[in-house]
């Protein structure tokens, strides 16, 4: 059976995506408005994604450190709402590059 690798941890994540150069942009070229997931409002639209026990410990260990730490009281939809705007913004900014790109060649 194949097993995917363990997906890294936030700080890894933030790490993985932060230490991607960023492109040259020169002064004249037209940078893309920075998303913003959608936060606590009603959503009309709702997909199906399945993930694996680990992912889903690691989605509430994110939770419960982002208030423990950081005072942040979010559930775990506005934590994956604000991931996807994150690797949004990134594959939009750094194309090929992005950390996306990067890890879905990789499996």
């Amino acid at each position: 059976m194949n097993r995917r690798p363990s997906l890294p941890g936030a700080a890894e994540l933030f790490r993985l995506t932060s230490a991607a150069p960023a492109p040259e942009v020169s002064s004249d070229e037209v940078t893309p408005q920075q998303r913003r997931g959608s936060g606590r409002t009603k959503h009309t639209t709702k997909i199906t994604v399945y993930v694996s026990d680990e992912e889903l410990l690691a989605l509430e260990q994110a939770r419960l450190v982002l208030r423990g730490s950081h005072s942040l009281a979010v559930d775990r939809g506005r934590v994956v709402r604000e991931a996807i705007a994150i690797v949004l913004d990134d594959l939009e900014m750094h194309g090929d590059a992005s950390l996306l790109v990067r890890r879905l060649r990789e499996q």
